[in-house]
C-alpha cells in the first residue's frame, strides 16, 4: 500500500491545527513558533521569539526561515538581538531614538553565524537553518530577542496576528497566535524554576502542495533475478523538449527550495532534478543486499546535509547500512517501518551538482536480515512502498512496471495464460469440424 505524504484536513477536535496538513509517517511533526514575555519596559515588553522544527525530516535550508506577522496596536520594535528586521519602516514620528522597525507587517531574517550581536540568545544566529529534529535535535531551534515599544499603557491588547512562516519558500501554514501556559524553565543550576509573564504560540504545517506545483523527485528500480530496468515514469516532474539530442534542459518547473524554474537539468524523460534507484542485489540465505542511490541531474545546485525517507516492511528486521547514517522513525497507524537516511559527516553530506560529463550521486548497500514468514521475492515485496527526499515525495513507477521473477505469477500471466488457453481450445474445436 502507497501512503501519500500529507492529508489536508479541517480542524477537529484532535488537532490544535486549522487546515494542517497530516503526515503520517511524521505525525507531530510541525515548527512552533513562541513569544516569551521575559519582563516589561516603560512602553512595551522584552519577548524572546522561539522558532522549534518538530518534523522528523523536513529541515529548513539555505537561505534560511523568514517570520513575519501583523501588529495591531501601533507597536514599533525598538530592538533585536540574534535577528534582524528587514525593513526598517517609517519612522519619522520618531526624533530622539530611531526604532529598529516601524513596519506594521515586519518580517524577521536570522542573522549569519559571524553576525552575532550583542546579548544574543544561546540558539541565535544560525543564518536561519534549522535541522530535522531526528538528525540534529541540538540544531533544530532558533531564537532572538525583541523589545516591543509604543504600546501607550494598552499591554492587555499587544498580540500580534496573522503568523507567516517562509521556510525558505512558502508550503507553511500556520495557525493562529494563542495564549497558552507561560514558559517555566529551570534556572540557577537547575535550582530554581522561573516563569515568564506571558507566552503566545502558533504552530505551522507543511503541505508539499502547498509549496511545490511540480514534484522534484521519482524512483527507478532494479533486481538481479530480472534484466528488466524500471525507469522513473515519463514526465514525473515535466516532459523533455522533441529533440532527443539535447543534453541540458531548463528545467520549467516552478521555483521552490529544491528548483528555480531557469534551473538547467540534464534530459531525461521524467525531466525530475533528482532520482533514486533502489537496486536488490543479492539474496543469502539470511540475508539480502540493497544498493540505494540519490542521483542528482540539476547542473545549477548542490543539496547540502539531504536525507532520504524509505517506507519498506523489511526495515522492522536489523538491517546494516554501510555509507549513510540511518534510524527508524515514529510513525502513526503505517505497519510497515520507515527509515530515515542521511549522509556521513565530512563524507558525504553534500549530494554535487551533474556537469557535462558526470552527475552526482550518493549511495550506500544496505543489508537486511529476513523475516522468513515474510520474505519474498515474488510480486515486488522487495521493492518499496514509498520514497521521499528531503520530506518531498518522489514519483514511484507504477506497480504493473516492476521487476518480475522470471516464473512470477503476477496477475498479468494468468490472464495471458487463459487467453492462450481459450485460443487452442477454440483452434481444436474447430478442426475437429
Amino acid at each position: 500500500m502507497v501512503f501519500p505524504i500529507d492529508f489536508c484536513v479541517k480542524t477537529n477536535q484532535h488537532t490544535h491545527l486549522p487546515a494542517d496538513c497530516y503526515d503520517p509517517l511524521d505525525p507531530n511533526g510541525n515548527v512552533t513558533v513562541t513569544f516569551d514575555t521575559l519582563h516589561w519596559t516603560n512602553d512595551g515588553y522584552l519577548a524572546r521569539v522561539s522558532i522549534q522544527n518538530y518534523y522528523q525530516y523536513r529541515q529548513v535550508d539555505t537561505p534560511g526561515w523568514k517570520l513575519g506577522f501583523t501588529w495591531t496596536n501601533n507597536e514599533i520594535i525598538w530592538s533585536i538581538s540574534g535577528a534582524i528586521a528587514t525593513h526598517r519602516g517609517n519612522c519619522t514620528n520618531f526624533k530622539d531614538e530611531i526604532p529598529h522597525c516601524c513596519m506594521q507587517t515586519p518580517e524577521i531574517v536570522d542573522l549569519t553565524p559571524d553576525r552575532p550581536s550583542a546579548n544574543s540568545p544561546e540558539n541565535c544566529c544560525r543564518g536561519g537553518l534549522l535541522a530535522a529534529s531526528a538528525i540534529n535535535p541540538t540544531q533544530s531551534s532558533s531564537s532572538f530577542d525583541i523589545v516591543v515599544g509604543n504600546l501607550q499603557g494598552n499591554f492587555s491588547k499587544s498580540m500580534p496576528v496573522n503568523l507567516t512562516l517562509l521556510a525558505p519558500g512558502p508550503g507553511y501554514t500556520c495557525s493562529p497566535i494563542q495564549e497558552t501556559q507561560p514558559t517555566v524553565s529551570l534556572v540557577d543550576g537547575g535550582i530554581r524554576y522561573e516563569q515568564v509573564f506571558r507566552t503566545w504560540k502558533s504552530t505551522c504545517t507543511y503541505s508539499s502542495y502547498l509549496a511545490n506545483k511540480t514534484p522534484v523527485c521519482c524512483v527507478s528500480l532494479s533486481t538481479f533475478y530480472s534484466p528488466q530496468i524500471t525507469t522513473c515514469p515519463q514526465c514525473s516532474c515535466g516532459c523533455r523538449p522533441a529533440d532527443k539530442k539535447t543534453l541540458s534542459c531548463i528545467s520549467g518547473s516552478s521555483s521552490s527550495e529544491f528548483i528555480n524554474a531557469l534551473d538547467a537539468v540534464r534530459c531525461t524523460d521524467h525531466m525530475c532534478p533528482l532520482r533514486v534507484h533502489w537496486h536488490v542485489k543479492t539474496n543469502y540465505a539470511d540475508h539480502w543486499r540493497v544498493k540505494l542511490t540519490v542521483t542528482n541531474l540539476n547542473y545549477n545546485r548542490n543539496y547540502s546535509n539531504w536525507n532520504l525517507v524509505v517506507h519498506h516492511p523489511g526495515f522492522s528486521q536489523p538491517t546494516t547500512t554501510f555509507s549513510f547514517n540511518t534510524t527508524l522513525l515514529h510513525t502513526d497507524g503505517i505497519s510497515d517501518d520507515v527509515a530515515l537516511f542521511w549522509g556521513i559527516d565530512y563524507y558525504n553530506t553534500e549530494l554535487l551538482n551533474a556537469d557535462k560529463d558526470q552527475v552526482g550521486s550518493v549511495s550506500t548497500e544496505i543489508l537486511l536480515a529476513k523475516d522468513h514468514k515474510a520474505f519474498t521475492l515474488h510480486n515486488g515485496w522487495a521493492l518499496p512502498r514509498t520514497i521521499y527526499f528531503a520530506g518531498e515525495n518522489c514519483v514511484m513507477p507504477s506497480p504493473d512496471t516492476y521487476p518480475m521473477l522470471p516464473n512470477d505469477t503476477s496477475t498479468r500471466r494468468p490472464l495471458h495464460n487463459l487467453i492462450v488457453f481459450i485460443i487452442v481450445y477454440f483452434y481444436f474445436k474447430l478442426l475437429r469440424f
